[in-house]
């Protein structure tokens, strides 16, 4: 075990944390990467409790099997075989060692980031629960079913290979439009790079002010319309908001030079001027969730710049304008990498749905990655039916010159919260002219858009604001109907909204269940008077139905 303690440390010194290969052509010579380094006194100290634990666990190994506390080996075949065990053990004990080493690097803060990043990788891809022939639980089902989950797994290989992902759920029980996406509406309008979908309302009188809800374009819309006991979209209809969707093209060959402006100008904007010009209101509410609330914001910072301000209010969920943290994300993110980005499909090209997809199962690959490897190859097992996890495998594309504007003007250089610095459809982005109320919510545990990066945007907008913040993850913590009692939700309400999130969350109260009820109410506030509910979709025969919702663009493949 010392040669492992030994062999660790080397290959943490020859690690290699430069850019992309300078042998790509066209790319600038990689920069010299940094050279690892560790405290005498911290590296002493790690050696020390790694011999101290590998001690015990050889001492326990002798007297019996070595207990080992991890959801991977839970199972009893695993505390059954005293081989398994130790092995289980043996690799815990060379994790915690790693990201010890990890932690004890002496460094700037991305590179420690990413060193941290990268042994996480590693460690989740070589647990001995990802093989058969250590995986003792797997062995004992092959046994018991006589080899049938052997056959099994690999007929789930096979079909996985065809879909080109690793399956999470029985994908074969879900159908957009059947059972998924079912809020009754229709479209009426759409244009090359969007569907708009007008739902019909549940209630005998909607409020006068109509609502548009623009979703991330880097996923589907449905993710705000599940089941209908938790649909996003439903629920706002049934509060008797007139209520309408951005349904994103999943791009293809045809839209691969599509840029950011087109997004904003061809997209965000028509939709909002479509929903003025269908219901006659000179103002609407608004809703943007994750990339979808950058899209909404940077709209209505370019209509204030033409002196436009059609929003009354706007809803930003987990949504990022001011990219100062950006979490783990930014382990990816250096002028090396956009720059490659640029010259690969800057002028043009696709970011396949499936290569972001995978990017963000590896930002959680014990839960998103290798939980599915063990159970669907492994143990032949079929995952089990899930509305929220089929739609996290129904990918879309990227148009090329999108993506690229998009990395290198938030992420890498955050042009967004500079006055001035982005060009987008020809004016000066200024979102400090995007002065109405908002109402900003981010989720606790958020992998993606950290809690201070939702929060970020309370310093950003000058308007009256409120900021909650819900538990659980990026996706969970939206998705939290108010029957389900689920998690809680915190709220401030001295209208104080100090620099940081941790300041603003000293001075926060917590209340259980869902946020919806607290946004609901809110939401109200702007909505103006109530109004008989439209008797059709749409308006004469310029935004005519033109076919069901959830319409063809949400079907589509990518």
């Amino acid at each position: 075990m010392a040669d492992g303690w030994k062999n660790a440390f080397q290959a943490f010194q020859n690690m290699d944390l430069g850019g992309l290969p300078s042998a790509v052509p066209g790319m600038p010579e990689a920069p010299t990467p940094p050279r690892i380094q560790f405290s005498p006194a911290k590296l002493q100290e790690l050696q020390q409790q790694y011999l101290k634990e590998a001690s015990e666990l050889w001492n326990q190994s002798v007297a019996g099997t070595p207990a080992v506390k991890d959801r991977r080996f839970s199972a009893e075949a695993w505390s059954k075989n005293p081989m398994a065990a130790f092995s289980a053990a043996t690799y815990l004990l060379n994790s915690r060692a790693l990201m010890g080493l990890a932690e004890a690097v002496e460094s700037d803060e991305k590179t420690r980031n990413r060193i941290r990043f990268a042994v996480e990788q590693w460690m989740a891809a070589s647990a001995p629960s990802n093989f058969l022939a250590m995986n003792a639980d797997a062995q004992k089902k092959a046994i018991d079913t006589q080899g049938e989950s052997i056959a099994k797994g690999m007929q789930n290989l096979l079909n996985d290979i065809k879909l080109g992902h690793v399956s999470m759920t029985d994908e074969s029980l879900f159908e957009v439009g059947r059972n998924v996406a079912t809020t009754e509406g229709a479209i009426v309008f759409e244009n090359e790079l969007f569907q708009l979908i007008e739902y019909k309302p549940l209630t005998a009188k909607v409020y006068e002010r109509p609502f548009l809800l623009v979703p991330p374009c880097i996923n589907k819309y449905y993710i705000l319309d599940l089941q209908p006991e938790n649909s996003v979209i439903r629920y706002a209809v049934a509060q008797g908001h007139r209520t309408f969707v951005v349904s994103w093209r999943n791009p293809d060959a045809s839209l691969a030079g599509k840029t950011w402006d087109d997004y904003i100008e061809d997209a965000a904007i028509k939709a909002i001027h479509t929903v003025q010009e269908i219901t006659g209101a000179p103002t609407i509410n608004t809703l943007g969730f994750c990339v979808g609330g950058t899209i909404l914001s940077t709209a209505l910072a370019v209509l204030a710049a033409r002196g436009e301000t059609p929003a009354a209010s706007a809803t930003l969920l987990t949504t990022l304008v001011d990219f100062t943290d950006t979490g783990i994300l930014d382990v990816f993110i250096d002028e090396n990498f956009v720059k490659y980005r640029e010259m690969q499909m800057g002028k043009g090209g696709l970011l396949k749905g499936q290569d972001l997809a995978s990017t963000f199962s590896f930002l959680r690959p014990n839960d998103l990655v290798w939980n599915y490897v063990v159970g669907n190859y492994l143990k032949g097992e079929t995952p089990p039916p899930f509305d929220l996890l089929y739609w996290n495998s129904d990918s879309t594309n990227l148009p090329g010159p999108f993506y690229a504007w998009y990395l290198r003007n938030t992420y890498l250089e955050n042009n967004l919260v500079k006055p001035g610095k982005a060009t987008v459809c020809g004016v000066k982005v200024d979102l400090n002219k995007v002065n109405i109320p908002m109402y900003i919510y981010g989720s606790r545990e958020d992998h993606i858009v950290p809690i201070g990066g939702s929060y970020g945007s309370t310093q950003v907008f000058p308007g009256k604001k409120r900021f909650v913040m819900g538990a659980s993850g990026h996706i969970a913590g939206v998705i939290n109907p108010p029957a389900a009692k689920k998690r809680s939700h915190w709220t401030r309400e001295d209208g104080k909204f100090p620099k940081t999130a941790g300041e603003w969350i000293a001075g926060a109260t917590e209340s259980p269940g869902s946020w919806w009820t607290d946004w609901s109410d809110w939401l109200k506030g702007y909505a103006g008077k109530q109004i008989a509910a439209p008797k059709t979709y749409g308006k004469g025969t310029k935004y005519k139905a033109i076919e069901p919702a959830p319409g063809r663009y949400v079907k589509a493949k990518a």
